[in-house]
């Protein structure tokens, strides 16, 4: 298996900052597997995904994978770092799915990561920390995000929280609660 670091934060934290620094520090082919999808007239949201292109070398290649997350990180070999940003929009996108598919997707997505030759390096929000939504599907993509990143704690290397432009590597500092 190939390297795994879990980099989440709250917005404009830098955690893709900081994920894009440790993937142009890999050594490797870098592949940034983007989760996130255009939507027409949205032109706050384009310019969001502009940035993060504009922000990235050139010769990095890009994967755009709104789904099926698990089988383009099955595709990864031993010499390219993969960057995948970000757990939120790729969970925001399978919100429409039934529990049954939904975790079917994620056993898939952890399944791909433990065989994975290449290095890994996931970007994720954190949601949990304020109230909880009023709305189901605010409460459901939390339960989901808050879940899958903890699932990907578990397997991976290093986990860094980004909080105002720091990033502390939790794993060094904190006790890990077994997996549930």
């Amino acid at each position: 298996m190939g390297q795994v670091i879990l980099v989440t934060g709250a917005a404009r934290s830098g955690k893709s900052e900081w994920a894009e620094r440790l993937a142009s520090e890999s050594g490797k082919q870098i592949v940034y597997v983007a989760t996130a999808q255009r939507y027409e007239g949205d032109l706050d949201w384009d310019a969001r995904i502009d940035q993060h292109i504009t922000r990235r070398p050139g010769s990095w290649r890009s994967l755009e994978v709104p789904f099926d997350l698990g089988g383009a990180i099955g595709l990864g070999i031993e010499n390219e770092c993969f960057l995948i940003d970000s757990l939120g929009s790729w969970v925001g996108n399978g919100l429409e799915m039934n529990e049954a598919d939904w975790r079917s997707g994620c056993d898939c997505l952890i399944s791909s990561v433990e065989s994975s030759s290449a290095s890994l390096i996931f970007v994720s929000e954190e949601t949990g920390w304020g109230v909880i939504p009023a709305y189901p599907t605010g409460r459901l993509f939390r339960d989901r995000l808050g879940r899958l990143v903890r699932e990907l704690g578990q397997v991976a290397d290093q986990t860094f929280l980004v909080v105002a432009g720091f990033a502390v590597d939790v794993q060094k500092i904190g006790v890990a609660i077994d997996r549930q």
